[in-house]
């Protein structure tokens, strides 16, 4: 996939945020992009010789992933789309807020990683999971989150090793974005972290490095879908400063 035109790229959460970066430079790249989302989006036409076809569908409803994929036949699957958390302590949690992320973003990561695999998609095909650095350091102020995104790297790992077994040559990779002030997702966790360590926003922002961007995060997705898939690791961390094998 060293050339991005004439292929199909699905983006599952594309909205907003780094979702909605990751759409605009995969369509700036030259692909035909399938921005979903929950809600009615609208998008600049992108420059060069790709396009973007916004699409309204729930991520988390079970019949959307392998309808979808049938319909679209996408090279490029990356799935952003999550339930923002309730940023509070432990203790203020109720088991539903807790596990709001649980019932949301695996979700998502099983069902479309599952249809993936059991249409499957074509031989050379890249799935990108984005997860979230919390998966890593962890997230006190944000009930399960942590450990949802911890899972949907699993599941990325789960489901590279199905592929291998079954010899389909598609890769799966998770991407983890470290903290970052310039999302909706992002902001409030800033300022409550910050609160939370007697900081001001920006001290704590400026302790974790350059912020991760949309436009970065796009750049970072299309690193990896031009890469040559051999040399696609299983997971990374990804900084304002670029994506970090993990090991």
């Amino acid at each position: 996939m060293n050339d991005l035109s004439g292929k199909t790229a699905l983006v599952v959460g594309a909205s907003r945020g780094l979702g909605r970066g990751i759409a605009l430079a995969t369509a700036a790249a030259g692909a035909s992009v399938i921005a979903l989302s929950r809600s009615a989006t609208t998008f600049p036409e992108p420059g060069g010789a790709g396009s973007i076809q916004a699409v309204v569908a729930d991520a988390a409803d079970s019949s959307v992933p392998g309808s979808l994929l049938d319909r679209y036949d996408p090279q490029l699957l990356v799935l952003v789309a999550g339930a923002t958390p309730l940023i509070r302590p432990l203790q203020h949690h109720t088991w539903e807020t807790f596990s709001a992320n649980w019932n949301t973003d695996v979700r998502i990561a099983f069902h479309w990683l599952r249809e993936a695999l059991l249409r499957p998609l074509r031989p050379g095909s890249t799935v990108v999971v984005v997860s979230s650095g919390a998966a890593l350091a962890g997230s006190p102020l944000s009930g399960g989150y942590a450990g949802a995104k911890a899972t949907q790297r699993f599941i990325s790992g789960y489901a590279q090793e199905e592929a291998d077994r079954a010899g389909l040559g598609i890769t799966f990779t998770a991407v983890l974005p470290r903290i970052t002030p310039l999302t909706d997702l992002g902001r409030p966790a800033v300022r409550a972290y910050a609160a939370r360590n007697g900081q001001s926003e920006e001290e704590y922002v400026r302790q974790l490095g350059e912020p991760l961007s949309p436009e970065s995060a796009g750049a970072a997705v299309l690193e990896l879908a031009r890469a040559d898939t051999a040399g696609v690791a299983p997971g990374y961390l990804l900084t304002g400063a670029g994506l970090q094998q993990l090991a």
